[in-house]
């Protein structure tokens, strides 16, 4: 069939001639659709002077074989012959008149069949010059038919979590055969099958197989079908039934005694939804404050210990029962206070702890009371800071330098030269036994002389005549354990421009006024 019609596919793109000119004209491709009309045409071009047209004859030609469809002939006029008498027509109306016009013997072929597809021939007979013809290709067209539907009507969600056919999409009878492709969010795995049919046409059909279950529930499944430059497109809404997923809520981690307005509810995803739910409560019987209401319980009055404990909620619908549950545990109000500083009040925005529930006044109280702790803190730690200083300026009593101070006994810190000599030395100078760290010098009366000033020192006279030093304290470490080569000289006499300081030194005129 296929190298028959090469052959006058090629012989049709050659024109049929002869010496004088005659040509039959016609199309090389025609095609169409099952049922519908498809016009072959077929023209004679005659030469001049015209020959004599005998007759004109239309052939299938199908498997090497010919079969006469309809004859135009001038004296006994037109003949359509079965299975074709019904469906086909000469398009010019003086093809049947008597004295007929055959120039022009183009037929149109009405609601087309499958068999219809074939090589037809227009063969015209003349006088003298003989037989011409030409050949026109008829290809026929099936539209399938194109249906998607779901596996059941409704699909029930197995425990045992297997892949299943959920939809269909099927393509009928086409010619040439459909292209399936599937539009879906869900996870699946689509299936494909072909089918030659008995006339020529081919079935395709897809199937989708998905894990049913609650996620697949209400999805859309799409199935788009595309034949020669068509595209059809069909879609179903998937209707799965599923067992309770049960969730218990109400229990935020903050029951604490004594508050209030405390609730447990048992909400289930369910298809088709729950129609039974039951409250029970593990190792023991529900307490007596406690209300059901649909699928909540309500706890009335305070919460108490006899609160805490496991909660059990069971949803049943039409597919099976599933089981929620819930660990209640009762704390005390303080723990929860403290709790309550960690979390965003949107996380409790229905349970105030008890901090919160404390009045303007109360809490201005408080903080009245934590504000005067602190103030004290502060206010002691300001009186050490000034004893400190204090205690530090005592030991600078004069203007200018400590390099400048000469002690009546001498020290390592006098300045090059010393006192003047032959200047006895007062004997009203009393070192009063104050602070470890630095003798300070007293006056006393002259009539106790130098007596009074052994009386003072306890009668030691040889420890009062050791020599005194002022050391500074950042290095008076550094004379820990020293001894220190210095003779008393009771001969020294303060100058006349020098003056007496308390800690025992003494200091030029000119450098106190400084």
């Amino acid at each position: 069939m296929a190298m028959l019609a090469s052959i006058w596919i090629v012989l049709l793109a050659v024109t049929i001639q002869d010496g004088d000119g005659q040509v039959v004209q016609m199309d090389s491709i025609k095609s169409g659709f099952v049922g519908s009309q498809v016009e072959l045409r077929c023209v004679f071009l005659n030469s001049n002077p015209p020959v004599k047209i005998s007759q004109v004859t239309w052939q299938k030609y199908l498997n090497g074989t010919k079969q006469n469809v309809a004859i135009a002939n001038p004296s006994l006029g037109v003949s359509v012959l079965p299975p074709f008498k019904e469906r086909v027509t000469f398009k010019q109306p003086a093809v049947r008149h008597r004295t007929p016009s055959l120039e022009d013997t183009t037929i149109m072929f009405s609601n087309l069949r499958l068999s219809d597809e074939a090589a037809y021939i227009c063969e015209y007979t003349t006088f003298p010059a003989g037989n011409r013809e030409n050949m026109v290709n008829l290809t026929v067209y099936a539209r399938p038919m194109t249906r998607i539907s779901l596996t059941t009507p409704t699909i029930v969600a197995r425990a045992t979590k297997r892949k299943m056919t959920v939809a269909t999409c099927v393509s009928a009878n086409g010619k040439p055969p459909s292209v399936i492709k599937w539009e879906t969010r869900l996870k699946g795995e689509p299936t494909f099958q072909e089918t030659r049919n008995v006339n020529g046409t081919m079935t395709v059909r897809s199937n989708y197989l998905v894990v049913p279950g609650r996620e697949t529930h209400k999805q859309k499944l799409t199935c788009i079908v595309t034949y020669r430059n068509e595209r059809l497109t069909d879609s179903v809404i998937l209707n799965v039934q599923y067992e309770p997923e049960v969730v218990i809520e109400g229990f935020d981690g903050n029951w604490y005694l004594n508050r209030q307005d405390v609730s447990l509810t048992c909400n289930a995803d369910a298809n088709p939804p729950v129609t039974v739910y039951q409250w029970k409560l593990l190792n023991g019987s529900l307490p007596s404050t406690v209300e059901i209401r649909n699928n909540s319980l309500m706890f009335k009055g305070p919460v108490t210990y006899d609160l805490a404990g496991t909660y059990v909620c069971d949803a049943t619908n039409s597919i099976g029962t599933r089981t929620g549950l819930v660990d209640v545990n009762v704390t005390e109000p303080w723990h929860d206070e403290i709790k309550a500083t960690r979390y965003t009040t949107t996380e409790f925005p229905s349970n105030p702890s008890p901090w919160d529930t404390q009045t303007p006044q109360q809490q201005h109280n408080a903080g009245a009371v934590i504000g005067g702790a602190v103030g004290g803190v502060v206010l002691l730690a300001s009186a050490a800071a000034l004893l400190f200083v204090f205690l530090r300026r005592r030991q600078r009593t004069f203007k200018g330098d400590y390099s400048t101070k000469k002690h009546v006994f001498g020290n390592g810190y006098s300045k090059a030269g010393g006192l003047p000599a032959n200047h006895p030395i007062p004997k009203n100078l009393q070192y009063p036994d104050d602070s470890d760290d630095e003798k300070k010098p007293a006056q006393i009366g002259v009539s106790g002389g130098f007596e009074a000033s052994e009386r003072d020192f306890g009668g030691d006279v040889e420890e009062s005549k050791r020599p005194y030093f002022t050391v500074d304290e950042g290095e008076s470490r550094d004379y820990d354990e020293r001894t220190l080569a210095f003779q008393y000289d009771p001969q020294q006499e303060i100058a006349d421009d020098m003056v007496s300081q308390t800690d025992g030194s003494v200091i030029s005129k000119k450098e106190w006024y400084v």
